[in-house]
C-alpha cells in the first residue's frame, strides 16, 4: 500500500511513476498486435491472478516506454521480452526464465538484462 502511494507521488517533471506508466500505454497502443498482446498474457500468466492486472500494466508500460524511444512501427517479441525483463524484479526473473524456456524462446540475446 506504501508503495502503491510512493508511486503516486509526482517527481521532479510533475508525473508521478504511475502517470509515466499510463502515458506510455495509451501512446503505444496502436503499436500492439493480436500476438504480441497474447505473449504477453502469456509471460504474466504465472502472476497470481489478484496481481495479474498490475504486473501486466506495468510492464506494458515499460514496453511502451522501449518502443516509444526506439521509434518501433510495432512491438515485436523481443521489445515484449526486454520490457518484461526491465519491468520485472530480478527475485521473479526465475520465473520469466521457466516461462520463456517453456515457450521455446532463447534467452540467450537478453542475458545481459537479467
Amino acid at each position: 500500500m506504501f508503495r502503491k502511494f510512493l508511486k503516486k507521488m509526482p517527481k521532479e517533471d510533475g508525473k508521478s511513476v504511475m502517470d509515466w506508466e499510463e502515458h506510455y500505454v495509451n501512446e503505444s497502443l496502436y503499436l500492439w498486435t493480436d500476438e504480441t498482446k497474447a505473449l504477453l498474457n502469456d509471460l504474466v500468466s504465472p502472476v497470481p491472478e489478484l496481481f495479474r492486472d498490475v504486473a501486466k500494466h506495468k510492464i506494458a508500460g515499460k514496453i511502451g516506454e522501449l518502443a516509444l524511444k526506439e521509434n518501433a512501427q510495432e512491438i515485436s517479441e523481443g521489445l515484449v521480452i526486454r520490457g518484461y525483463i526491465q519491468a520485472t524484479p530480478k527475485r521473479d526473473h526465475k520465473f520469466l526464465r521457466k516461462k520463456l524456456f517453456d515457450n521455446k524462446i532463447d534467452v540467450a540475446p537478453y542475458e545481459h538484462l537479467f
